[in-house]
């Protein structure tokens, strides 16, 4: 298997698979819809091409049963309804998990499930069959002269002109035949009508040459023998199903090496315009640099310096905008698994849903387009399982039967605003208070001090859930405590928003891109650190007045809320005793519901950083998101604020 076409194969196939599974989903809404049944039709074909060229057996052979099938859909020969739709979703799902094998390394597949296949072929020999034929007439067919490919061609490959002209060829052999008229009509092989034997034709016409000779080559074979003879050749010949594959007993394949593992999810698409615009911003930084070792080198005045050194500034500003565009993604590609999540989950759970997207243009970052996968499926199947209530509950509360679910994005600044929004049954904040007294949390008291919003952060807690009964959905407490983590992870936070009786709204905040980190540079002792600038709320001068002691933890008053205090001095310099603080400053800093005040001998200043992760001897330390160059050329270690506000538990 040629490593090089494997890697653009799973590049295709996986676009290709995040499409049809958007257009599976929509096709059960617009059933009749000629141009989403065509895109179908043509997305299996191009996955089965591919896998093709690699000889990938048992991913081409239900790629080609239901393109069969679709091929059959369009032409109106087989009604897409439910039971169609899930035999197809089922094949949809066996091609993906191949491609993702495919993916992971391996290169050798297991045989499709036979009973799957037959459910393919029964769909695609449910449609229109032809007329029933005399036996005689068989017999002709059965023995006409089989057309075939020149020694040494694969049929699943490219061929060369003097290769397609033997096949043109054996046509005109078939076609000057002694057979009858009648016969000639049914089995000779043709162009389509508009195409000029001695001219170019386009590959659909060439694909539909190769069909008819798959056909011919099928009547030739006893246990193919048809049973009734075709109508006349339509323009576009329907492909048959191939034969069922003899089960080989196979020798056990080896696991294979994770270095060979295909790395097509590490590539993007770069629009060549965007590649044109970074070698002209790098021709410009050339030009800046030469201006400046001509300064240097002849001792020139400080204006023309500090011009030049202006003019690299603003160069070198474009080109990082333009080589972080290269890294971006539109949020589509999250949001296209949704609609067959939703769908899935709906069913099983006997409710009616209908998902909306929006924002689905907005572009952010490659890695946190990965990032923020498996936390947005958690929440919209938290929206499906647990806020979106059964049809006739929503029918007796006045509502349509019909929920809805929103997901949607949009850019705000430097940040990416991500919501999930539904019209179900909401929160109620005194059940969630409740609930945390029950599962000893806090007590009955400081759960009543809990206003809403606050009230709506406790399912954010781990271990903690509302639901009576466990399924296998939703229901163990297990899931939205790691979703917050992650976000956290991504320097983002998450707001609840709940109204009981109307619905819930989740807000996702994160910021565009994880290689460019804007922080707040602060020192301890000689050594600079940097805080991520999202993180930061306020600074102010450290106050001893200000400063109390509640249970053992320094506490500042803060706008009548008293604020737990972290000293850096502490986590770098735990065998250090501090006494004086007078001058430090005292950094406000939030991470998702919680705030602390973290105490830094100096400020520095804020500047733009580029993340450089930890080497191998560091990468076991806690509180560190990684290391960065400063602008005078020191190295300065970034914390990671929540691993500092979990190590500083209090």
């Amino acid at each position: 298997m040629d490593e090089e076409i494997l890697q653009d194969f799973l590049v295709e196939a996986s676009e290709l698979v995040e499409q049809l599974d958007e257009q599976l989903v929509e096709l059960e809404n617009s059933p009749s819809d000629s141009d989403l049944l065509n895109a179908i039709f043509r997305g299996f074909h191009t996955i089965k091409g591919g896998a093709g060229f690699l000889g990938v057996t048992p991913l081409i052979e239900v790629c080609h049963r239901a393109e069969n099938v679709f091929d059959k859909i369009r032409n109106g020969d087989v009604e897409y309804d439910s039971t169609a739709a899930d035999v197809i979703m089922r094949a949809f799902d066996v091609i993906t998990d191949y491609i993702q094998q495919l993916n992971d390394g391996a290169r050798e597949l297991e045989e499709a499930d036979e009973g799957l296949l037959s459910e393919l072929d029964a769909l695609w020999k449910g449609g229109a069959t032809p007329q029933p034929a005399s036996e005689p007439a068989q017999e002709e067919m059965t023995s006409h002269p089989k057309l075939e490919l020149p020694e040494g061609v694969d049929p699943d490959g490219e061929i060369s002109d003097d290769e397609f002209e033997a096949l043109l060829n054996q046509r005109d052999a078939l076609s000057g035949s002694d057979s009858s008229e009648s016969e000639t009509e049914e089995v000779k092989l043709a162009l389509p009508d508009d195409v000029d034997p001695d001219g170019d034709i386009t590959d659909d016409e060439f694909e539909a040459l190769l069909n008819q000779r798959d056909m011919l080559e099928g009547i030739q074979e006893p246990q193919e023998t048809v049973s009734a003879t075709p109508p006349p050749a339509p323009e576009t010949v329907k492909p048959t199903p191939p034969p069922a594959p003899k089960k080989e007993s196979k020798p056990e394949t080896p696991k294979p090496e994770a270095s060979k593992a295909a790395t097509a999810e590490s590539t993007v698409r770069v629009d060549t315009r965007r590649l044109d615009e970074i070698m002209n911003l790098v021709g410009e930084l050339v030009l800046v640099r030469n201006r400046l070792l001509t300064l240097r080198s002849s001792d020139g005045p400080e204006e023309a310096l500090s011009n030049a050194v202006g003019n690299l500034d603003h160069v070198t500003t474009d080109l990082q905008a333009s080589v972080m565009k290269t890294r971006m993604q539109p949020v589509k590609k999250v949001f296209g698994r949704f609609p067959r999540v939703v769908r899935d989950l709906a069913r099983k759970l006997g409710k009616e849903i209908e998902l909306e997207l929006k924002g689905e243009e907005t572009d952010l970052d490659k890695n946190l387009v990965e990032a923020l996968a498996d936390p947005l499926v958690h929440l919209v199947r938290n929206s499906v399982d647990h806020g979106v209530e059964m049809p006739d509950v929503r029918e007796q509360a006045g509502k349509p039967r019909k929920g809805t679910v929103i997901l949607a994005a949009e850019q705000e600044g430097d940040h990416i605003l991500l919501s999930i929004t539904d019209d179900g049954k909401g929160m109620d904040p005194d059940v969630l208070r409740r609930k945390a007294v029950e599962k000893g949390m806090m007590d009955e008291v400081s759960a009543n001090q809990l206003d809403d919003k606050a009230a709506f952060e406790l399912i954010m807690s781990a271990g903690f859930s509302t639901a009576d009964q466990i399924s296998d959905i939703s229901g163990r407490g297990v899931g939205m405590d790691v979703v917050k983590s992650m976000i956290t992870k991504l320097n983002g936070s998450i707001d609840i928003n709940s109204v009981l009786g109307e619905g819930t709204q989740i807000k996702i905040r994160v910021p565009l891109t994880l290689a460019i980190l804007p922080t707040l540079m602060v020192s301890f002792e000689d050594d600079s650190y940097a805080i991520p600038l999202t993180s930061v709320q306020e600074i102010f001068d450290y106050d001893a007045s200000q400063i109390n002691r509640i249970d053992g933890q320094m506490m500042v008053r803060l706008r009548e809320k008293s604020i737990p205090l972290l000293f850096l001095s502490d986590w770098l310099a735990p065998d250090q005793v501090k006494e004086n603080y007078e001058g430090d400053k005292v950094i406000i800093v939030s991470i998702g519901n919680q705030r602390a005040g973290l105490v830094v001998e100096q400020v520095n200043g804020q500047e733009e950083v580029v993340i450089k992760p930890l080497g191998v001897m560091m990468k076991h330390l806690e509180g560190y998101a990684g290391a960065t160059i400063t602008g005078n050329g020191n190295i300065a270690l970034i914390l990671d604020l929540p691993g500092v506000i979990q190590r500083f538990q209090y």
